[in-house]
């Protein structure tokens, strides 16, 4: 049967089954009008050293309060007896002796004394050690920084603002896919079609130079397609986690292994396909994205030199992934490079204490086993890992007894930080009522959003998501004049656009 140009351009297509054809389709629009356009900017200057960032996005809302707790006496207070008062009832607070192992001491508050969630750290069990490392032990090592009281904001915003009315609230706040995509997109005054990170990488790969020799784009996620990657003439690419072969991640499918007989007809047909009618800038456009899957897939069919150990859990294997193509990068000519990874399951609105401890245990022992071999690679000051997730959990608990107690959405949120290149382990961001970036655990009073008898301990953020990532942005090379592109809204916060965890750019 004949079939038309069209027709077999779909279908071949389709047998291509490649995770960035699938997750670039969509774009197709943007990318028309973008290649109509001769117009061009230049693109900014940034170091020359290889530089990443992986985001971790904690999906669901991960519990700020029981992730990071103060453990220390202020004047007459003691500041985890609040902690304890508000939780212990229920069945939700941790016990200062699980709080031991993982105990940090914080520069920023005169060295006073806090506690990470103790999965976090070495988890033992009858007094057998059960995880060797953790991301608690980057902490003394000056390697992991925590972002405190986080979220989404419109403009800086106090309890009194929040609760009068006389600035504007994030839209749909406490909502998760609102909030998510407030998280993702860097701005919370509207929605939006395009991610930081997307937007990023808009500033150095138009759609029709990319940079120069690069085999793939700077933006890449390991949990399919996501607005973070999104941007207006970026390409982003989404591929399978470990332990698919990254030789198998952009395989055509359907012509055989190796092509031959008709397959290899067919395949030869297609590839002749691709250099015709590029004067339509719809089907140019659909070309250029498969020759540059192609020719990245041939990059990656000589596996990486050294074969990484880590946990058989789906962050380790994301992260995994990502070591490898980072393994990968001299051949793939590529200096820039921004990752989206992501654990789900944090909406813990019941069974809190066993699910958010399986969960952190996972993402620590992710975290650490990437930093380790960031490390092994010569990149430890390179490479940035840092967390994001919804929003935090409720100070006041959910439910009743072990098996049932959780939390429900709350707003501001504590974030790690994880890499050579930070300033130094300590707690950073804005000031909350307290004086301190970490807020008041104290219903109705200080940073909480909510009011009277119903109160439940939702913070309101000191930090915006903007001034977080804008000090990431910064240290991956985006110029001050170009942060409000990236971030629209960033203008709002006025001069405070660097918290100052990241150390500079190198020249």
């Amino acid at each position: 049967m004949k079939q038309d140009r069209r027709e077999f351009l779909a279908k071949s297509c389709g047998a291509l089954s490649m995770a960035a054809m699938a997750s670039q389709m969509r774009h197709f629009g943007m990318m028309s009008v973008a290649a109509q356009s001769s117009a061009k900017e230049d693109s900014p200057s940034v170091p020359s050293d290889y530089r990443a960032l992986v985001c971790i996005f904690l999906q669901g809302g991960n519990d700020g309060n029981n992730t990071i707790i103060s453990n220390h006496t202020v004047g007459s207070t003691n500041t985890y007896n609040n902690y304890s008062t508000a939780r212990s009832g229920q069945g939700l607070a941790l016990t200062q002796a699980q709080l031991n192992s993982t105990q940090i001491l914080v520069p920023r508050i005169g060295n006073l004394a806090y506690a990470l969630h103790p999965n976090l750290g070495i988890l033992t069990q009858n007094g057998t050690t059960i995880i060797n490392n953790g991301i608690h032990e980057l902490w003394a090592a000056g390697k992991l920084a925590a972002v405190t009281n986080v979220g989404t904001l419109v403009t800086p915003t106090t309890r009194t603002t929040y609760l009068n009315g006389s600035v504007p609230k994030p839209f749909q706040l406490f909502s998760h896919s609102d909030q998510v995509s407030q998280y993702q997109s860097g701005r919370s005054d509207a929605q939006s079609f395009t991610g930081w990170g997307g937007r990023i990488s808009d500033l150095r790969t138009p759609i029709d130079n990319p940079p120069p020799g690069g085999l793939i784009p700077m933006v890449t996620s390991i949990a399919g397609a996501q607005l973070f990657t999104n941007g207006v003439t970026t390409l982003p690419l989404a591929i399978a986690a470990a332990p698919t072969l990254l030789s198998a991640v952009l395989a055509p499918a359907g012509f055989g292994t190796p092509p031959a007989g008709a397959n290899l007809a067919r395949l030869n047909a297609f590839n002749a396909l691709r250099t015709q009618d590029l004067n339509a800038k719809y089907i140019e456009a659909a070309s250029k994205v498969t020759n540059a899957a192609m020719d990245a897939n041939n990059a990656l069919q000589t596996p990486p030199a050294f074969n990484p150990t880590f946990p058989n859990t789906s962050i380790g294997n994301q992260l995994k992934q990502i070591s490898l193509l980072i393994q990968k990068r001299t051949d793939l000519s590529i200096n820039r490079q921004i990752f989206y990874a992501q654990i789900g399951g944090f909406d813990t609105h019941t069974n809190q204490i066993t699910n958010q401890g399986n969960l952190l245990t996972q993402l620590s022992q992710g975290m650490r086993a990437f930093y380790d071999e960031m490390i092994r690679q010569g990149l430890g000051d390179k490479v940035t890992q840092f967390t994001m997730a919804d929003f935090s959990r409720t100070l006041n608990p959910a439910g009743t007894g072990a098996g049932v107690v959780g939390s429900d959405h709350a707003w501001g949120n504590h974030m790690f930080v994880v890499g050579g290149g930070i300033t130094g382990s300590d707690f950073y961001g804005m000031n909350g009522a307290n004086g301190t970036p970490f807020p008041q655990l104290s219903f109705n009073t200080a940073d909480d959003s909510d009011n009277g008898s119903g109160a439940r301990g939702r913070w309101v953020p000191a930090t915006s998501v903007e001034q977080y990532a804008a000090t990431l942005a910064r240290w991956f090379g985006v110029p001050d004049a170009n942060l409000p592109t990236v971030f629209p809204k960033i203008g709002n916060f006025g001069a405070n656009t660097n918290l100052g965890f990241m150390q500079p750019p190198a020249p």
